[in-house]
C-alpha cells in the first residue's frame, strides 16, 4: 500500500477476529440454553440481547462510555481494583466490536438451534448420553451451518464497526485506528487517496468473506444432497 501506514489493518483483523471468537462462544451458548426454552422473562432478555442490533452505533458508543469510563459504574472499578483502562485503548474497539456483534451471532445461532427437531436430542438422552455428549454428537453439528453463517457475519461486522469504536476509544493512531477510524479522519483531513485505500480494503475483506460463505453453504448443500 505504497506509504500508507498498515497499523489500522493490523487492528481491525485482529479486534475483528477476537471479538468474533467471543460473541461465537458466548452467543452458542446463551442460544442454546434459551433459543428453545419458555419461560417467563424470555422476550426481553432476548430484546436486550437484539438492542444494539437496531439502535445507533453511537447510542451504544454512549451507553458503553457510561459504564466503561473512568467514572463509570465498571470503569472506576476496573481502574481502582485493576489498575486498567478501557477508553481510549485497543479493549475499547474490542469492546464496542464485541457488542456490536453479538446480537447476529445470537440469532444466528437461535436460528439454527430451532431447525432440528429436538427429539433427536432426547433420544440420545435416553440412550445414556449425558447434556455436553448430546451437545457435540448432535446439537452442534446440527446447527453448525447457522452457526457459521452467524461466525461470518460477526466477523464481518466487527470488521466495519465505526460509532461506538468511536465513542468508545477514540482515534488515536498506532493505537484506536481501525480501518473504518482511518477511512473518516482520513477524509476529515482530505486525504482522499488514503481513504479510497481503505474504503477498497475493508469492502474486499467483506465481500470475501460472504463469498466463501456463500460457496460453502452451496458446497455443503450440494454434499447434502447426494
Amino acid at each position: 500500500m505504497g506509504d500508507i501506514e498498515l497499523f489500522p489493518l493490523w487492528l481491525s483483523l485482529k479486534t475483528a477476529s477476537i471479538s468474533t471468537i467471543v460473541v461465537f462462544l458466548i452467543g452458542v451458548l446463551f442460544a442454546y440454553m434459551i433459543s428453545r426454552r419458555t419461560f417467563y422473562g424470555k422476550s426481553i432478555i432476548e430484546a436486550i440481547f437484539l438492542l444494539p442490533l437496531v439502535l445507533p452505533p453511537t447510542v451504544v458508543g454512549f451507553g458503553l462510555l457510561y459504564l466503561f469510563g473512568k467514572n463509570g459504574l465498571i470503569g472506576k472499578l476496573l481502574i481502582d481494583w485493576f489498575d486498567f483502562q478501557i477508553v481510549f485503548t485497543w479493549y475499547g474497539a474490542l469492546l464496542a466490536s464485541i457488542v456490536v456483534s453479538f446480537p447476529l451471532m445470537y440469532q444466528s445461532a437461535s436460528a439454527a438451534f430451532q431447525q432440528y427437531d429436538i427429539n433427536l436430542e432426547n433420544a440420545a438422552r435416553t440412550m445414556g448420553k449425558t447434556k455436553w455428549q448430546v451437545f457435540w454428537t448432535i446439537s452442534f453439528p446440527l446447527a453448525w451451518p447457522g452457526l457459521l453463517a452467524g461466525l461470518v457475519l460477526a466477523f464481518a461486522r466487527g470488521l466495519g464497526e465505526f460509532g461506538a469504536t468511536l465513542m468508545l476509544a477514540g482515534y488515536i493512531p498506532n493505537v484506536t485506528d481501525t480501518i473504518p477510524l482511518a477511512i473518516y479522519f482520513a477524509v476529515e483531513s482530505g486525504d482522499m487517496d488514503t481513504a479510497k485505500v481503505w474504503v477498497m480494503t475493508i469492502v474486499a475483506l467483506g465481500f470475501f468473506a460472504i463469498l466463501w460463505l456463500n460457496w460453502w453453504s452451496a458446497r455443503n448443500m450440494t454434499k447434502h444432497n447426494r
